[in-house]
């Protein structure tokens, strides 16, 4: 079992210094058990066993550990500074699983997390035209977002009820489940991401084109939140290439449809502008000209007026929006709104060997990794 403590709150003092990860023998009353603490970024995950029956240990999110040398052994003697938070029962979700209908179905919380990650991350196709499935950690990754996801939804909604729009939720896909996908979720099982006792708010999207973007970029997300934040990251060799990037081209007259449809009325478009850009490089504002006049709009707006699937992403090139005539052409990186984990990025992460744990958090801030039941 394990426990999660802010990094930035914890003090680790040993007569000592070991280099992270390790291990060290525990003697407590003849007993051997074993203490391993292991650094993530921001974070320290501390291991602790004793005999079969183990130590729940998730609940301390700061606190100062101390470690003497007590004949010749090392003991674990303090975890203060934090307070402990009981484990409860796994919930239950009632699943809206026919949204034209309004049937439900009841069902334990893990189950319902099995048909989520497979609707929200399912399997990637093959050059032969097959699917596989994608890394097990990169599903257990999606499991603790989604788990954390549908808590905080809950949270909201204390009926218990939760659709299976994407509009209004998650994705559900039951049929997909893969035996890996099912040992994924089994293997994080309980797992969330908090701030205090709040649960987080957990945006993934599926390639941020090497960066990631805060909520309020990426979204134009305006309520407070400090959990998001944008993320360099490494060339991404598994991409595949249309997610990677992508040309979208429009005449104008389907813009100016598009855009009276949600609200935004100049007359006929006749010309688009980028006037303004966030730390990721996203389009935060974009000028629109028309007949009757010109208004601004958020990038995250504008892409989902004119389609987030045509559009893929505002991480537009720096020369990479062209009005020509009657047409206006796009081109870009990445797929999705660029909000928390990348999916795409999450697959590399977890085929470089990183954990679950190390995938979630390095696309986060000031959140705790908690485990809320057994």
């Amino acid at each position: 079992m394990f426990g999660e403590y802010d990094g930035r709150k914890t003090l680790i003092s040993t007569f000592f210094l070991f280099p992270p990860p390790f291990m060290f023998p525990l003697f407590i009353g003849g007993i051997t058990s074993k203490v391993a603490v292991k650094h993530y970024p921001g974070r320290v995950f501390v291991y602790l066993g004793f005999g079969k029956r183990g130590v729940d240990m998730h609940s301390c999110r700061s606190a100062t550990v101390v470690m003497i040398i007590l004949t010749a052994s090392l003991s674990l003697v303090g975890c203060g500074l934090g307070r402990r938070t009981a484990l409860i029962d796994e919930p239950e979700v009632t699943v809206v699983v026919n949204t034209e209908t309004g049937e439900t179905r009841t069902m334990p919380i893990e189950e319902y997390i099995k048909g989520v990650v497979a609707g929200e991350m399912g399997r990637s196709p093959t050059a032969e035209g097959q699917e596989q499935d994608w890394p097990e950690n990169a599903y257990a990754a999606q499991a603790i977002l989604a788990r954390s996801f549908t808590m905080e939804y809950l949270s909201r909604h204390p009926d218990g009820h939760i659709s299976t729009d994407v509009e209004e939720a998650q994705a559900y896909k039951p049929e997909n489940i893969t035996p890996i996908i099912s040992k994924a979720v089994d293997k994080t099982r309980g797992e969330v991401l908090m701030d205090k006792d709040t649960y987080v708010t957990t945006w993934f999207h599926s390639y941020s084109g090497g960066r990631t973007a805060t909520a309020a970029e990426g979204l134009n997300y305006t309520k407070p939140e400090n959990h998001t934040v944008s993320v360099e990251l490494p060339a991404n060799e598994y991409v595949p290439e249309d997610k990677k990037r992508w040309t979208a081209t429009f005449s104008l007259d389907e813009i100016t449809k598009s855009l009276a449809d949600h609200g935004v009325n100049v007359g006929q478009v006749k010309d688009i502008r980028i006037n303004q850009r966030g730390p990721s490089g996203r389009v935060t504002e974009f000028i629109i000209i028309g007949t009757d006049g010109q208004t601004s709009m958020h990038g995250a707006d504008f892409r989902l007026a004119v389609g987030v699937e045509r559009m893929m992403s505002t991480l537009v090139d720096q020369d990479g929006l062209t009005v020509d005539g009657q047409t206006v052409t796009f081109r870009g990186m990445g797929f999705g709104h660029g909000v928390g984990m990348s999916q795409w990025d999450a697959y590399k992460m977890a085929k470089e060997g990183r954990s679950p744990e190390e995938i979630v958090t390095h696309f986060f801030r000031n959140v705790s990794l908690q485990k809320r039941w057994k």
